[in-house]
């Protein structure tokens, strides 16, 4: 029985062995798996994406696979087939990569919207639908979707409904000099990999999310957290703001940071920390309007009044 503390400490530490100087990105991906949520994260190639969600799924002890999405792939590439067997005379159903518990959608944004949007049904309602017959998903599942910043020819942006949907938006960036230099020399990532043990399983994340329910929001938090979503709605450089599920996501955010470290409370700090993460990529700039989303944050995050009492 681990506490959301000890569970955190222990999957980062094994995913530390693999993602190196990654320990802020690894806890921010856990809390996106305890929340069942799913997570978006936007870089270069070659930092380590991938085996970052190797090694999240092997400490877990999760079913791991991964998708090369193209504007070619279909629909049924991701959920699965019926097709006619002869030999029992009757349709049978082939499940396809998305039964799985942890899944790599691999730049995502190359897909078609259509694709896209069966991928959607899968995060959003842990199931898919085949010929008039829905198919629940293997629990936990947990969708990381990968964008690479710089190519934009042959993709197709994500449309903001499903932005929404997941938990985070996450960015990896490159290692610091040291830790990429001491990387050079040691074995392949995929060799560690496959070495690493499983650290925790599913009762341990059951119990982790049990922990969760139980942290308390003071009235005073609530209202802080309330403050900056309506400060997005209100901005002048924005078009839209963050809408509920996003406040909610916020909500629970705040929760997990607070089990993390130990805490069965949330703090401002809390919330003004997770914000950075959840909120930027729910907000739309005005036309015309060149700011950078997370600068537009931080602003409403300096100017928003933290309660300092009663939290």
């Amino acid at each position: 029985m681990r506490s959301v503390k000890e569970y955190t400490e222990t999957v980062t530490a094994n995913v530390g062995k693999v993602i190196i100087g990654k320990d802020e990105v690894i806890r921010q991906v856990i809390t996106c798996f305890l929340a069942k949520g799913h997570v978006l994260l936007e870089d270069l190639p070659g930092t380590g994406k991938t085996m970052l969600l190797r090694a999240f799924a092997r400490t877990i002890g999760g079913d791991f696979k991964r998708i090369q999405f193209t504007p070619d792939l279909l629909p049924s590439d991701l959920t699965g087939i019926s097709f006619y067997n002869q030999k029992e005379g009757e349709f049978v159903f082939r499940r396809g990569p998305v039964f799985c518990n942890v899944l790599l959608a691999d730049e995502i944004n190359r897909a078609t919207p259509r694709t896209q949007s069966a991928l959607l049904e899968a995060m959003e309602e842990k199931q898919v639908t085949v010929d008039g017959t829905t198919y629940g998903l293997d629990e936990p599942f947990f969708v990381m979707g990968t964008q690479n910043p710089l190519e934009s020819y042959g993709t197709f942006p994500l449309p903001e409904a499903q932005l929404d949907r997941f938990f985070m938006k996450l960015s990896m960036g490159y290692m610091e000099r040291k830790q990429e230099t001491d990387v050079l020399g040691r074995k392949d990532a995929k060799d560690i990999i496959s070495q690493l043990e499983q650290k925790v399983n599913i009762e341990d994340m059951k119990q982790a999310m049990e922990e969760i329910e139980n942290v308390t929001v003071s009235a005073d938090v609530e209202s802080y957290l309330m403050d900056i979503i309506e400060a997005t709605r209100n901005h002048p450089s924005l078009s839209a703001g963050v809408s509920v599920r996003g406040s909610l996501a916020l909500y629970k955010a705040a929760q997990i940071c607070a089990a993390m470290e130990g805490r069965n409370y949330v703090i401002p700090e809390d919330v003004k920390k997770e914000a950075l993460y959840v909120l930027p990529h729910r907000i739309f700039l005005s036309a015309g309007n060149h700011a950078d989303n997370v600068q537009i944050i931080e602003r409403i995050l300096n100017d928003t009044k933290v309660p300092l009492e009663n939290v």
